[in-house]
């Protein structure tokens, strides 16, 4: 998943949203070096991408992109998967209740900006000037994190093929997600449960 489902997974714990969306940023045991509450997130983090990419849905969600990206196709699945999370209903009634979450979520985590790793840092600088969250709820938003990964990643393919296939296999992709993200939430939630429990 990527940064939006991240944060809407962190149901709301700002220690949790921290952790959950730094947490690539964070290799081994620098883990450590954070409060266990941040620990806690960068666990869960790392629990849903598990979930997600082992999930026979997201295999059939990659196939729409593996002929072309390879290796690729994971990422830009967890993009596709974030704007159909922004425009889900269930979870976001309307633009309004993105952009809220979205805000409050850039407030809540802002306020550790100290302890970022910094190569994150520089990128919520960016993520919260161009409202990144809530921009997945649309298609020049998802084409514009397709083209920030295809910068960042040294062999992916020109970003360009893939806008075309989010656009030809939209519906296939939305049903993808649809069918797969109430058990990733189900499975985020009761993996959070288990590590509030295990104490500090």
């Amino acid at each position: 998943m990527n940064y939006l489902a991240h944060a809407y997974l962190s149901f709301g714990i700002p220690e949790i949203a921290v952790g959950n969306l730094i947490s690539d940023f964070v290799k081994g045991k620098k883990k450590l070096d954070y409060p266990p509450a941040i620990q806690r997130g960068i666990a869960l983090h790392r629990a849903i991408d598990t979930f997600t990419d082992t999930h026979a849905l997201t295999q059939r969600a990659k196939a729409v992109f593996r002929d072309k990206y390879r290796l690729y196709a994971g990422p830009l699945v967890d993009v596709a998967y974030d704007h159909f999370l922004a425009n889900d209903p269930l979870v976001f009634p309307g633009e309004a209740a993105l952009k809220a979450f979205s805000q409050k979520t850039y407030e809540q985590v802002g306020t550790w900006q100290p302890v970022f790793p910094e190569r994150f840092a520089r990128m919520f600088h960016y993520m919260r000037a161009k409202d990144w969250l809530y921009n997945y709820r649309y298609r020049e938003g998802i084409f514009n994190s397709f083209a920030g990964l295809a910068r960042r990643a040294a062999y992916m393919p020109d970003p360009e093929p893939a806008c075309r296939l989010f656009g030809d296999r939209y519906t296939e992709l939305e049903d993808c997600y649809r069918d797969f993200f109430p058990s990733l939430k189900d499975f985020a939630s009761h993996t959070l449960k288990g590590l509030m429990e295990m104490g500090d």
